[in-house]
């Protein structure tokens, strides 16, 4: 399919030679070409410029974008899409005054999630999964990761796989999936944590790798949950494997958590609500990505990341939205760019770079999605008429999205 697109208004993220990531003051810089045109040609971006030297392709789907903007798709580098049910009464608990480790504790919270996929059979698991997957879509994202640790037995954590992969295959945007068997210790392991990381290190990973379920391995690396020397022994491990590693890390307590992350090239570190004068200097110059889940923060009322400071310090950052059912049951990564915006003082132009290049960083995706360029990705957010990508942020509340284009294909 070949689609040219018409007198837009101001196509963004424009790089003509594709970089890895912006950090720091680079942040505040989001390149864009006004009254411009948006070659797409199969699955792939193929030209792009001014209106002035648009070319006169006859046989191209034209789309007059007048009024307009143009973006690539969000990338989404962190979420728990796969999950069965919902968890709407612990949202109500908490509006009564439970906090997230009360609830934890009394049954609910992650083990609630496990028990309800354990007892979901796996088609039944996808037809609710792909609904939240064209949901996002739709509301603009083009990459998205998703990992399991809702099952915590082998079979259920493959049943999870089982159901990323089938969505990779059967839909046009970009999946990866991460093993989160370390999300929290299962009950019958709840006095023998160390039984817990072997049946992880031992069984799991070596044969969720030898069937290719996944691309990375996680730990929920926190107070209470899995500790320093536990995370790092998964993953070890799964850098045995091929498998990088992308933390939960920071979330309610530091730990020197970052630190072990950094030792071990993790991909990237994702929550980050505490952070600490030693994380940053850690952070810097390492290849591993900060992850801000600002409706995260929203929803269950902790602190956010400090993006500012983190910024100022010359660090990069991505924007993820952490879907899952109990701390942030959306996708809505315009929502996720609006409440950067808003809670965390980022500039639209850093909030935009956070959730379409860096982000595509966090999934080693830099190569092919994340900004316009030239045999990257065909993968566009078009926007309805607006006065400019300001609003993005700005009309938190409106849908602004008009069309979404994903791999070359109109959603």
């Amino acid at each position: 399919m070949k689609i040219l697109i018409t007198n837009i208004k101001e196509l963004l993220q424009v790089r003509e030679i594709s970089i890895d990531k912006v950090s720091g003051s680079e942040m505040k810089i989001l390149p864009s070409i006004k009254n411009a045109f948006l070659y797409l040609e199969n699955d792939l971006i193929s030209d792009f410029g001014k209106m002035e030297n648009c070319p006169n392709i006859i046989d191209a789907e034209i789309y007059d974008a007048a009024g307009k903007i143009v973006l690539p798709t969000w990338i989404d580098s962190h979420t728990h899409l796969v999950y069965a049910g919902s968890r709407e009464q612990e949202f109500v608990d908490r509006i009564n005054g439970l906090s997230y480790e009360e609830i934890f504790n009394r049954g609910g919270g992650i083990l609630n999630s496990a028990k309800k996929l354990q007892e979901t059979t796996e088609e039944d698991l996808y037809e609710q999964s792909k609904v939240r997957l064209e949901e996002v879509m739709l509301q603009g994202t083009g990459a998205i990761e998703i990992k399991s640790g809702y099952g915590l037995t082998l079979e259920a954590e493959m049943k999870m796989l089982r159901v990323i992969k089938r969505l990779n295959e059967n839909y046009p945007i970009e999946i990866k999936a991460t093993f989160l068997g370390a999300h929290a210790f299962p009950l019958s392991y709840k006095d023998n944590h160390k039984a817990y990381i072997d049946l992880i290190c031992d069984e799991m990973i070596p044969k969720i790798a030898e069937e290719k379920l996944a691309d990375y391995v996680d730990a929920f690396l926190e107070s209470g949950y899995f500790s320093v020397e536990e995370t790092t022994r998964i993953m070890e491990v799964g850098n045995q494997y091929g498998l990088k590693s992308k933390i939960h890390v920071n979330q309610f307590t530091a730990i020197n958590g970052i630190e072990a992350c950094v030792k071990n090239n993790a991909l990237s570190v994702d929550h980050l609500e505490i952070v600490t004068d030693e994380d940053i200097e850690v952070l810097k110059n390492s290849v591993t990505m900060p992850v801000a889940l600002p409706t995260c923060s929203y929803f269950i009322s902790i602190p956010y990341t400090p993006a500012r400071k983190m910024l100022e310090a010359g660090l990069p950052l991505a924007l993820a939205s952490d879907f899952n059912p109990g701390t942030t049951p959306s996708g809505n990564m315009n929502f996720v760019v609006a409440t950067a915006c808003i809670k965390m003082k980022m500039t639209p132009e850093e909030a935009i770079n956070a959730a379409t290049i860096n982000a595509a960083y966090a999934m080693d995706l830099s190569n092919t999605h994340g900004s316009i360029t030239k045999g990257k990705k065909a993968s566009i957010i078009i926007t309805k008429p607006i006065e400019s990508f300001y609003q993005i942020p700005y009309a938190f509340g409106s849908n602004l999205i008009e069309k979404v284009i994903i791999n070359g294909q109109f959603m």
